[in-house]
């Protein structure tokens, strides 16, 4: 994928498609990523006010940033606590921060650096069940936590032995617990939790 394919793959919200469950999907309703859909977006209105009333890449752009349009759709409060339940908004903000910081391009080989990751464990260790997952700990954990994972279950050499549900469930335990010692939640958040 070229700079420009990846640019279109950058939600102007700060989340990056090709992490989306929807985008790495083989299923007919699979999503091409925010700018690419040829579908009316009235829904959102962060994609409205970014890119059609202001002609921007992303809100990291915007004089106004972090507005309480783009807040509001990531469910940020007022006050700036608080996330909405959809852990995979989370990495929104930080993500526009690091654009505002290193630029989109930076950001962008970065996010593809993530993306070929989550390719490769769909196509290694995809039991049919852990797209969501592996989806979600890309976007969420950084890739060299990951690759430490999958370096943990090949170096025991039991990995060998078995069978891809077998295997998706050692590395989704190997990533989560690395994770979890790395203080990076991978549940989903509840309301009032």
């Amino acid at each position: 994928m070229n700079l420009v394919e990846e640019k279109n793959l950058s939600g102007c919200c700060g989340l990056y498609c090709g992490l989306c469950t929807r985008f790495q999907s083989k299923a007919p309703s699979r999503c091409p990523g925010c700018k690419l859909l040829n579908e009316d977006r009235t829904f959102c209105g962060v994609f409205g006010c970014c890119v059609r009333k202001r002609d921007m890449v992303t809100c990291a752009d915007c004089e106004e940033y972090p507005c309480q349009r783009l807040l509001t759709k990531l469910g940020v409060q007022a006050d700036g606590s608080g996330m909405d339940s959809f852990i995979s908004h989370k990495p929104a903000l930080p993500n526009l921060t690091r654009i505002r910081e290193a630029g989109l391009e930076v950001w962008l080989e970065e996010q593809r650096e993530r993306r070929l990751l989550l390719e490769s464990l769909l196509d290694k260790y995809n039991d049919g069940r852990s797209m969501s997952f592996y989806c979600l700990a890309t976007a969420l954990v950084p890739p060299d936590l990951i690759n430490r994972a999958v370096d943990e279950i090949l170096a025991t050499g039991w990995s060998n032995d078995l069978d891809i549900k077998g295997k998706a469930k050692a590395l989704r335990a190997s990533i989560e617990g690395l994770a979890s010692k790395s203080g990076i939640g991978l549940k989903l958040r509840r309301e009032n939790a």
